[in-house]
């Protein structure tokens, strides 16, 4: 095909999300073995157990062009009807006097036509005309095709980040997703305990919590779940019964929280897990919405909207980006509006109640962090 590779100005395409999207069933398994003279470290390719895609909507920070922690950076695209089809971004290295490749993208049915060596060719023309001593870039070790490409295109291993990638997904058939039984509500508050703890205030009592919301009218035993990984609790999603309320009108719904994961296992994937299969359990029982205080940044990639698109507001009035709320089937929360109601117990969480509950474990130390909300 015939195409021009034009310059993408900073002024007209900054932050334009660069949809990259792949499939592999391979992967690059990297050891690092420490012995007595120093280091091993092993590569090795191999396959994975099934195959894998990874796609945009899955990460917090999708990739986009021109982002501002890239201080130099400068990007040229090709379009096809004004549709952005390929893209390349470099960036200035100027301490070590290299060039990085920030994004290289070509949409899916237009690879293998030569487009991705093409832009690596431009490149490689402002690496030269720039005098930098090198090129470089990064991908992911199970990104095998590009890894593949970039070998063909003259690159070579300079270095990895064994830790950057650490985590994997976790799979259904690697966590038993259940009902809790009594005898794990221990387990389940202590692992609610280190999930919350100093994470949004001094302490924490998300725990304490899940201990009155089980004695409570309102909880929904039916719909709440837990995660188990080789027999250790690793995660736990509470539901119960709210109400959307308008003058005489009164409408159930439910709500859910905590939604939480020992952090252990936090990004692995678990909290998608009980999400996805309780909000399975709960439009098959007829429930027709979800209304939540969460992450604004989580719970949007499931699928949840802020309330004002449901015309539901907050008990005062009021709508924000953490007041979200999801329709269980379509149109399911057409003709309901008002201000929304939880369970009382939500809010009778008396402080030395709280404490004097915190005696049932062990005790955790109390600090200052960033981002706490007070």
């Amino acid at each position: 095909m015939e195409y021009e590779i034009i310059h993408m100005s900073k002024d007209k395409w900054k932050g334009t999300i660069i949809p990259i999207k792949y499939s592999t069933d391979k992967y690059y398994d990297v050891l690092v073995n420490q012995t007595d003279k120093g280091f091993n470290i092993e590569i090795e390719r191999k396959d994975l157990i099934k195959p894998i895609t990874h796609t945009p909507e899955e990460y917090d920070f999708p990739d986009k062009l021109y982002q501002d922690h890239w201080e130099n950076a400068y990007a040229w695209g090709i379009l096809v009807n004004d549709q952005l089809i390929a893209a390349i971004e470099t960036d200035l290295e100027i301490w070590s006097n290299r060039l990085r490749i920030t994004e290289l993208w070509v949409s899916e049915s237009y690879q293998k036509q030569g487009i991705g060596h093409a832009l690596i060719e431009i490149a490689k023309e402002q690496a030269k005309r720039e005098r930098r001593r090198a090129i470089i870039l990064e991908t992911q070790s199970c990104n095998v095709n590009a890894i593949d490409f970039y070998l063909h295109e003259g690159f070579t291993l300079i270095g990895m980040d064994t830790c950057c990638y650490k985590k994997k997904k976790l799979t259904s058939e690697e966590i038993e997703i259940r009902m809790e039984t009594k005898s794990d509500w221990y387990d389940v508050e202590l692992m609610t305990q280190h999930a919350f703890w100093n994470k949004h205030h001094l302490g924490c009592d998300e725990h304490y919590l899940v201990h009155k919301l089980r004695q409570d009218k309102d909880y929904l035993p039916e719909l709440s779940r837990i995660a188990v990984k080789d027999g250790q609790v690793i995660g736990c999603i509470m539901y119960s019964k709210s109400y959307i309320v308008d003058g005489e009108d009164k409408h159930e719904i439910i709500t859910f929280g905590p939604l939480c994961v020992e952090p252990e296992f936090q990004g692995c994937g678990v909290g998608e897990l009980l999400l996805s299969e309780t909000m399975k359990l709960a439009a098959n029982k007829g429930y027709k919405g979800i209304v939540i205080f969460g992450e604004p940044d989580y719970y949007p990639r499931f699928g949840f909207k802020t309330c004002d698109n449901f015309n539901i507001t907050t008990a005062d009035g009021k709508n924000f980006a953490a007041f979200m709320g999801i329709e269980l089937s379509e149109d399911s929360l057409k003709g309901i509006r008002g201000k929304y109601y939880g369970s009382e117990v939500f809010d009778n969480l008396p402080k030395e109640e709280v404490e004097e509950y915190n005696r049932n474990f062990p005790k955790l130390k109390k600090l200052r962090f960033p981002g706490q909300w007070d």
